[in-house]
């Protein structure tokens, strides 16, 4: 598949039209359909999402932009529908749970394997081994609470094993920085950062919105602990992007990382009824993209190609198993703290995050507690060991 990002025009946006059967599908099925699929489903819903909060800050930011932009937002918001509304009622809240931390596994691995910038690089490594734990925690609090196997949603593709733990993932703010890639950065390292911001945010979101409402205490703190920390990583990947970038080039950088990802996503999904909808949206994405060229070279009168290059698309992301590079990751790297915008060892971490650490755990960590007589092994739905049968 070539596309180019400065000469495919894609679907006008007048013609980008939705009924409400059409906005709302046949959902994906929890246990016929590839995990991979869910996947996708999921980080595509999250990259909308992030499309239409960055639409909404321009917005109240510049107003020979408002109409503009909120017609781009209208359909931003329908895509955002019918992408979200695909993840069906076989899912429990948890099960969905464990389908986002896979999410933000597989993705933040491909990325932190394609960043050709080593402290960037590093960024997407330290983050990945919090949400590898943050799996291991839900996997625990699903066999807690439904007494369901996590590997039904997983279907193996991802490990379910302590990394680092939850309990040490709590930063005092100024430690969740990271130092901005350069104004001059490659489009790829852009696009990695601007995918993954808009990941953790929906994941933030999600377990803000979900967490509440379950009656069990450890489950509502479980929610409440592993929420915080996604807020972190929201702070921890958002800073990697440039401040310096003006509103119309956030907004093409952004409408350029929805091409990027919908291509990935074509190209690498089996199913054809999802394979046909992120075709429709790629094409749709290029008609956003036309349009906001359009705005850059009238409002900041600059070349696009300043900000998109030659428009050539970068290698997307690998939507498959990382198990090994997983575990070399673990093995290696689980005891790398932060100390301000820096990786450290253990004994160089920030002080003011020991404090918060030691505030926040005084009366426990729910993690902990969820997991505590918890060992994943396969099967747990139907082969338990007779002890812990009651």
């Amino acid at each position: 598949m070539t596309i180019n990002l400065l000469t495919d025009r894609g679907t006008p946006l007048e013609r980008q039209n939705f009924t409400w059967k059409d906005l709302v599908q046949k959902p994906i099925s929890k246990l016929d359909d590839d995990a991979f699929t869910r996947v996708r489903t999921i980080l595509m819903n999250g990259v909308e999402l992030d499309s239409l909060r960055v639409k909404q800050v321009i917005l109240r930011m510049n107003g020979p932009l408002r109409r503009p932009i909120a017609q781009l937002m209208r359909a931003e918001q329908h895509q955002a529908t019918l992408i979200n509304w695909l993840i069906g009622a076989d899912h429990s809240p948890i099960e969905t749970t464990i389908g986002y931390e896979q999410t933000a596994i597989e993705v933040t691995a491909s990325v932190a394997k394609l960043e050709s910038d080593p402290y960037l690089a590093q960024g997407y490594r330290y983050a990945l081994l919090e949400d590898f734990d943050h799996l291991y925690r839900y996997s625990a609090l699903l066999d807690r609470l439904e007494g369901k196997d996590a590997n039904n949603i997983t279907q193996g593709y991802t490990d379910i094993v302590p990394a680092r733990p939850t309990m040490v993932h709590h930063r005092a703010p100024e430690h969740d920085l990271l130092e901005p890639y350069p104004l001059d950065a490659s489009l790829a390292t852009k696009l990695h950062a601007i995918t993954l911001t808009g990941g953790e945010y929906q994941t933030h979101d999600y377990y803000m919105n979900i967490g509440p409402l379950f009656s069990d205490p450890m489950a509502r703190q479980l929610y409440a602990e592993i929420a915080s920390v996604e807020s972190q990583h929201i702070t921890h990947y958002g800073s990697m992007i440039n401040p310096d970038e003006s509103l119309l080039e956030k907004l093409l950088l952004q409408e350029a990382c929805e091409v990027w990802n919908y291509a990935a996503c074509l190209e690498q999904e089996d199913h054809p009824r999802i394979r046909a909808i992120w075709e429709r949206f790629l094409d749709y994405e290029l008609g956003h993209l036309s349009a906001v060229i359009e705005l850059f070279k009238t409002h900041e009168r600059r070349d696009p190609a300043e900000v998109l290059g030659d428009g050539t698309l970068p290698p997307g992301i690998a939507f498959e198993s990382h198990r090994g590079y997983l575990r070399e990751v673990i093995a290696k790297e689980t005891q790398l703290r932060k100390n301000g915008t820096e990786f450290v060892n253990e004994q160089q971490e920030g002080e003011s995050s020991l404090a918060y650490r030691a505030q926040m755990n005084a009366e426990g960590s729910p993690s902990e507690t969820v997991s505590a007589t918890y060992r994943w092994t396969p099967g747990t739905e139907l082969a338990r060991e007779p002890e812990l049968v009651a």
